[in-house]
């Protein structure tokens, strides 16, 4: 085993054993007595504001009483029927800032009800009884062209299969899920549920899965929309933002969304080299799975630096604080200037900042930190719009996913709609659904 103070980048860092108690499930399922007590302290409120908090408008009161009288698979159904990866969505999803955070325990207690436990209680009881709750409908006699198999598109081609509509998925990657397989940190989804989560979405029937077909390069709209009723664009955000320093381009830089992506595909962690002293640059929740996961693979000193002060970061302060908690240092105001090293990176030189009638600015002063590895998280880019007009950087929607080009929908990261979020982007692509079901049904 390699020793975690030997410089520079190196693999086995840390035991199997100590890897695998580094990378268990972050929050474990709860235990039967532990989902009674839970479910017992919610008030079933009337108007309950948690549900206005969630993205999909889960009827949150009502699981929670269906799992209190012993009925998880109703309670999992009523989840399902809003979110149907209502158990992705129960791993990943901040309830701390959204559901948790509105709950009327929370605001008299200052510990609301385990939302997101109870609901990965309901649907993984439904899940594992290997059985699909929906049926699909008659035909509608149409077809649509999903393209992107991450959450907005799921949910999309889902919804439009129950309501009797034909889906094709067409996927750049070899695997479908996007960020649920992989952008997200190992230890929010643990035992492959991704992939076992889509098979299971998958077994409803009337959805055909068309892997490596990427938009602008196998596949293009126009040929898309001739041979299809309608077409939802769920492509995310397959960019990156290149950081803009000195050096650059020096041996031991790369962004953290391909580290995060190599870490999830890699089933021998032991074997993913990482730096003693790693850095990495943003603010957002890309930057905090790349550090926690590197401090957990066996990286000495992990620091997170970012330009800005603790509250612009785009990161929950529960998120915040479980990097801090797993050791990662927390720089903030401090923006990267260059980088130093011989081939490779072993200094990352830091300039501090501050506003400035209303205007973030270097201040001058400047400081270095020791790093062999360095990740940028500094966000991500749409690739390919289709010709479709954009609102920002992204494609510009309706409140129903609609784009400027008709019999196009979009939703998720790549539209212009909602938060990055997979709760969001499940309801985005739902709600399209919808509206191309009622398109086709004769509505408006």
């Amino acid at each position: 085993m390699t020793s975690q103070m030997i410089p520079g980048i190196a693999a086995d860092r840390l035991s199997t054993d100590e890897l695998a108690q580094n990378f268990a499930d972050l929050h474990a399922a709860l235990q039967p007595h532990e989902v009674k007590v839970a479910a017992d302290r919610c008030y079933f409120c009337h108007d309950a504001p948690c549900v206005t908090a969630c993205p999909t408008d889960i009827d949150i009161p009502l699981f929670i009483r269906q799992i209190s009288t012993g009925m998880p698979e109703a309670a999992a159904k009523t989840i399902f029927d809003m979110n149907i990866l209502g158990g992705m969505c129960a791993r990943v999803c901040p309830t701390e800032e959204l559901c948790e955070q509105a709950c009327v325990r929370e605001l008299s207690e200052g510990k609301p009800v385990e939302i997101g436990r109870l609901q990965r209680h309901a649907t993984d009881t439904l899940m594992a009884k290997e059985a699909h709750p929906y049926s699909r409908a008659t035909s509608t006699g149409k077809t649509v062209a999903v393209v992107g198999g991450g959450p907005a598109g799921l949910s999309c081609a889902h919804r439009l299969a129950v309501l009797g509509t034909d889906v094709t998925i067409y996927d750049a990657r070899p695997k479908a899920g996007g960020l649920n397989e992989y952008g997200i940190a190992a230890y929010k989804s643990t035992n492959e549920f991704a992939a076992k989560e889509i098979d299971w979405l998958l077994s409803v029937g009337g959805i055909t899965f068309e892997n490596n077909k990427a938009l602008g390069q196998d596949i293009n709209l126009d040929d898309l929309a001739n041979d299809f009723d309608a077409v939802f664009l769920g492509v995310g955000l397959g960019g990156v933002n290149a950081l803009d320093i000195g050096n650059r381009d020096k041996s031991g830089v790369s962004d953290a969304v391909a580290f995060i992506e190599t870490l999830r595909q890699t089933p021998d962690l032991s074997s993913i080299p990482i730096g003693r002293n790693v850095v990495v640059i943003g603010g957002g929740m890309t930057a905090v799975d790349a550090a926690v996961q590197s401090k957990l693979l066996g990286s000495e000193q992990v620091t997170i630096v970012y330009r800005r002060g603790r509250e612009s970061m785009s990161a929950s302060r529960y998120e915040q604080d479980l990097a801090a908690k797993h050791g990662v240092k927390l720089m903030f105001n401090v923006q990267p200037k260059t980088i130093h090293g011989n081939g490779a990176v072993n200094m990352l030189e830091l300039e501090y900042t501050a506003q400035k009638n209303g205007k973030l600015e270097p201040t001058g002063e400047t400081l270095r930190v020791a790093a062999d590895q360095i990740f940028t998280a500094i966000g991500q880019t749409l690739e390919t719009s289709g010709s479709l007009v954009l609102e920002g950087r992204k494609i510009a929607v309706n409140g129903v996913g609609r784009t400027s080009r008709d019999g196009v929908w979009a939703g998720g990261d790549c539209a212009s709609s909602g938060d990055d979020l997979t709760v969001t982007a499940v309801a985005e692509g739902r709600d399209a659904a919808m509206d191309i079901h009622t398109t086709f049904m004769g509505g408006a």
